[in-house]
């Protein structure tokens, strides 16, 4: 090695280029490369010892540190006795020599290495390193650095990490409590005597004769007299070294109370300093006085003065949180709720002679101003009109990861500031927005008189500059308060609908007179003087006018039943309007944004309000029309969709408040199969037929027919899947040719992965919703097919495009094998044998040893529901067998299939996926939980220990340590089920299996591992198991190359 003088100025330079903003990254790493085998050479801590004490460079300090804190944690066995003993020496002294100018973060550092070492060598090798923390706290020039030492030692100690053995960390917590008596009175004695010498100069006030008498009785019901005294002492100024002593004092405390029991360490006088610094965080006279000198150094003092309250209150909800409680602790408790109780008085105690109830009165009105207030705020913060300047800075172009434009985002969060003002003043807040929203409507209802016709078609007559931008500024105004009326939707429904029944109508009236007029005069389509900004903004308003109306489907539907009863045409009248400003807007012409708002509206009524006369509505028969017109011009994807679930709902849905009899089943029947049939009908075209005159479609044609009739066919099955009987029977009485064409075209396309994909899709949708409709012939015919398809080639294609449609494919065959094993009955019972051998013989061999996750969740998903809904395929248990032996004890039955999936249970095991890991766990558990698993002589015999072997290697390699508390439980449960088995033979023999650790180290390890059959106990001891064995392993690693252990 070269000079220490000259190996500090390269070490100097090394980190100041390392650090420098120019250095690439191909230099960090010979650097950092540097800076590693410096560290692993013998006596390199000299070295650092040296720059310690020689550098003012903060990243040498550090790297110094480093290297003797890697020393000390991984290598510190191996280091000679000597150089342990001059270690011990000098970093210590280093520290009380220059702690005072250290950088904090530099000395913090410094003492956890200390402390590090005290870890490892307290108190056999190192017996002054705890008399050597009190010392320090005890003398007042370095109070502070004892104190910071005594939490890093609680930190440390008290809860150390795995790097050492479970009787190292035992016997430290051991010395620790043995010492808490004497921390926790000097740490008493350090705040009485903060508290008490700056509360010498603190006049205590006259009692005032108009005091209120409520304050006292409470003290002496709830208090004894001494401590209300005490308690209402005036609180003391302090300076700034004491309140920095004070907090780390508090501090060490709150760590404490985390680990230590309750116990008479604790004492009356510790509870009542602590609650005197309690009442700093209720000092407001501080508070007032920092805000009204207004100084910084005023409000930071008043600032580190309701720190101290804070961490005062650490410490008493660490001492509430203790789950044990001793008995003899009954009058610790009383004390506890009579200070707690004095503080809540101090925080809500008026100065005058008011109680607390008028107090809280005087409370609510102030906040009801406050409240109106701060909604008024909010409203105008959101308009242009008041805030254009910065409402212009919100970028509205940018997606975040929720999908939303900065815009977006802060209007959101204000809209739900205003539904929180709804929620606590209704009457209120109403009465402030409606206003609002009424100016923005006239000038938007106004704009009619501006509209002139042109060679073109309509013109906005609005040409003025000044004139544009007003307009643009109400119009997104507008749009803005349409969301707001919209968010509060949910404050008109329900228990309060007749309270607020006219604020809502008025508000519904509105809204539906609006889109009326939006779509009559078309604002959408209208020639404007700015058309890239007015055109925009036109389009949103009657959009966001649309989805304020829907927001109201649940009032509307509320509004029905009460119609019905009352059969009011007023709310005929509602619904038919809302339809007339729809139905023009269902058509290729008009914006997306605008198509879609009308859609979903669409479907709420369909759905939500369901009223019985809709479909006779002429706008809906309009709309009817239009979609079975085969000339007619096909919407958008999207909107295709909606407006079909919208036809599909208000044929099958039952209308609300009708007996089945008036419910016109069989017209409505023979209506929806019309809407299907031509929904369906060029797809229909596409089944093989024999005849020779078929017709060839393009196949890029086909897949255009195949992908918008399935999207439409899928999103109807799945809105009616929960929904009564008979509307699932229509749909698919109406259906049933489409399912067998796709049936019919599934062969053909099974190359097709995209195609392949949305039929799957298809069927599973159908399997989940409609399998009792479609019978179980029908049903075993599709099984059938699809089994023969997925041949073990066609799975291979499929599955490794990684990531791709192909996976997508099987994995929704899984799906639709998972409904499949789950029906009761005998019905497809028959299908097993074929289901588990395409898992284990086609899938499974593919799937096994391939990183990616993908196929494999479902896989063992549905292997899962196989044993789960299925278990008496493996097992048959009969009752004259458990009468004979008293217990029943099955006849196994398909003997290699379950082994093989148990086998394939247990290679996941080995892999890294977490997700899969925990899911397969669980699986193995709730079968154990539901059919006693582990209990089977199969399983118990040939399986138990390996699963438990597997288990304990996981937890040994740290690689899924998320789950080690499930883990544990599972071991213990496959454990209990041969507990003399698992002492006897399995743990001397995984001992003897384990590397990395000497003969004597083993019989220690099982020696350590006590027969405990209970559940904590025994996870304790796996746990120590664990902890232990790779401690060893470590303390072998770090020893020097050729030591002898004897």
């Amino acid at each position: 090695m070269a000079s220490e003088e000259a190996s500090l100025r390269a070490l100097e330079s090394l980190m100041t280029e390392f650090f420098h903003d120019c250095t690439t990254n191909e230099r960090k790493r010979e650097i950092e490369e540097l800076l590693n085998n410096f560290a692993q050479q013998v006596g390199a801590w000299r070295f650092c010892l040296y720059f310690l004490s020689s550098t003012r460079n903060d990243y040498v300090m550090m790297y110094s540190l480093t290297v003797f804190e890697n020393l000390i944690n991984k290598m510190w066995l191996g280091v000679p006795s000597q150089d342990k003993m001059e270690i011990r020496s000098c970093l210590p002294k280093l520290l009380l020599a220059h702690h005072k100018t250290l950088p904090y973060f530099i000395r913090n550092k410094l003492c956890k290495v200390i402390v590090d070492i005290g870890r490892q060598d307290w108190p056999m090798f190192y017996h002054d390193f705890f008399t050597n923390i009190l010392q320090l706290i005890q003398s007042p020039v370095t109070t502070p650095l004892g104190l910071i030492m005594l939490k890093t030692t609680s930190e440390e100690l008290a809860c150390p990490r795995e790097d050492l053995s479970v009787a190292r960390k035992e016997e430290l917590r051991k010395l620790l409590l043995d010492q808490v008596q004497t921390v926790l009175g000097l740490l008493t004695g350090i705040l009485e005597t903060v508290w008490d010498k700056h509360s010498v100069t603190a006049a205590t006030p006259p009692p005032s004769p108009t005091s209120g008498e409520s304050g006292d009785l409470l003290s002496n019901l709830l208090q004894s007299p001494s401590s209300a005294k005490l308690l209402h002492q005036p609180i003391p100024v302090l300076d700034v070294e004491s309140e920095y002593v004070c907090s780390l004092a508090l501090e060490c405390l709150a760590h404490l109370f985390s680990w230590i029991p309750l116990s008479a360490s604790i004492t009356p006088s510790l509870l009542t300093t602590i609650f005197h610094f309690a009442r700093f965080g209720c000092d407001t006279r501080a508070r007032k006085m920092a805000s009204v000198n207004g100084s910084s150094q005023n409000c930071v003092l008043g600032q580190e003065r309701g720190r101290l309250g804070v961490l005062a209150m650490s410490c008493i909800n660490e001492l509430m949180s203790k789950n044990c409680v001793p008995m003899e602790f009954e009058e610790y408790l009383l004390r506890m709720f009579q200070q707690t109780f004095y503080l809540l008085q101090k925080i809500t105690k008026d100065n005058n002679a008011h109680t607390v109830k008028s107090r809280l009165e005087e409370l609510d009105e102030r906040y009801e101003d406050a409240l109106v207030l701060l909604l008024t705020e909010v409203l105008n913060r959101i308009q242009f009109r008041y805030n254009q300047a910065q409402l212009e800075e919100l970028d509205d172009e940018t997606l975040d990861d929720d999908q939303q434009t900065e815009w977006q985002r802060y209007l959101r969060q204000s809209l739900e500031v205003v539904a929180k003002v709804m929620e606590l003043l209704p009457t209120h807040a109403f009465s402030t927005l409606f206003p609002v929203l009424q100016d923005n409507l006239d000038v938007y209802l106004g704009l009619q008189q501006f509209v002139v016709t042109s060679g073109s078609g309509h013109r906005l007559n609005i040409t003025a500059e000044n004139d544009c931008r007003r307009l643009h500024c109400s119009l997104r105004d507008l749009s803005s308060l349409l969301q707001a009326v919209g968010r509060l939707a949910e404050y008109f429904t329900g228990d309060v609908f007749a309270a607020r029944f006219n604020d809502a109508l008025t508000v519904v009236e509105r809204l539906v007179k609006v889109t009326l007029y939006g779509s009559q005069i078309k604002l959408y389509n209208i020639e404007t003087a700015v058309p890239s900004v007015l055109k925009p903004d036109l389009i949103d308003v009657h959009a966001q006018s649309l989805a304020a109306l829907q927001a109201y489907a649940h009032w509307l539907a509320q509004y029905c039943s009460e119609a019905h009863r009352q059969n009011t045409q007023q709310f005929v009248t509602l619904i038919s309007t809302t339809m007339d400003a729809i139905t023009p807007l269902i058509n290729t012409k008009v914006q997306d944004k605008l198509l879609l708002s009308a859609c979903h509206l669409l479907v709420s009524l369909a759905t939500t309000v369901r009223p019985v006369f809709l479909i006779s509505i002429p706008a809906v028969q309009k709309v009817f029309n239009s979609i079975i017109d085969a000339s007619a011009q096909r919407l958008t994807d999207k909107a295709q969709v909606l407006v079909c679930r919208a036809l599909s709902n208000t044929l099958l849905l039952p209308w609300p408040n009708l007996p089945e009899s008036e419910q016109q089943w069989p017209l409505r029947s023979i209506n929806h199969a019309s809407l299907i049939s031509a929904l369906a009908r060029d797809y229909h075209s596409l089944k093989p037929s024999a005849a020779a005159t078929q017709r060839k479609v393009p196949l890029n044609d086909t897949k255009v027919i195949i992908h918008q009739t399935l999207s439409v066919l899928e999103d109807i099955v799945e809105n009616i899947s929960g929904e009564s009987t008979k509307s699932r029977q229509i749909c698919y009485q109406s259906l049933q040719e489409s399912v067998q064409v796709s049936l019919a075209l599934f062969p053909a396309f099974i190359h097709q992965s995209d195609v392949t994909d949305e039929m799957l899709s298809f069927f599973l949708t159908l399997f989940r919703g409609l399998r009792v409709q479609m019978g179980v012939p029908f049903t075993e015919q599709i099984i059938q097919t699809f089994l023969n398809m997925f041949t073990r080639e066609q799975l291979a294609e499929s599955i490794l495009q990684e990531g791709s449609a192909g996976c997508r494919v099987v994995e929704k065959f899984l799906k639709i094998l998972q409904v499949v094993v789950q029906e009761p009955g005998q019905a497809f019972k028959p299908f097993l044998p074929s289901i588990i051998a395409l898992c284990m013989e086609q899938v499974y061999p593919i799937i096994a040893e391939r990183p990616s996750p993908d196929v494999k969740a479902e896989l063992f998903e549905l292997l899962f529901r196989t044993l789960h809904h299925n278990w008496r395929y493996f097992f048959k248990s009969t009752v004259l067998a458990s009468v004979q032996r008293g217990i029943a004890e099955e006849q196994m039955e398909n003997e290699p299939q379950f082994s093989a999936i148990m086998q394939a249970f247990g290679q996941s095991f080995l892999q890294p996926d977490i997700h899969l890991f925990r899911q397969n766990l669980f699986y193995l558990e709730t079968l154990n939980t539901k059919q006693k698993l582990y209990h089977k002589k199969i399983f118990r015999t040939t399986m138990l220990f390996q699963f438990v072997n597997v288990l304990l290697q996981v937890l040994v390699h740290k690689s899924h340590d998320l789950l080690q508390e499930e883990i544990g439980i599972a071991v213990y449960n496959m454990a209990s089920v041969d507990f003399d088995g698992f002492f006897a033979a399995f743990l001397p023999e995984f001992l003897t299996s384990c590397d990395g650790v000497d003969a004597n180290q083993k019989n220690v390890l099982g020696r350590n591992f006590k027969m405990d059959r209970d559940l904590p106990s025994f996870t304790q001891n796996v746990h120590r198991l664990v902890n232990d064995l790779r401690y060893y392993r470590l303390c072998n690693d770090s020893l020097p190359p050729g030591t002898v252990k004897l």
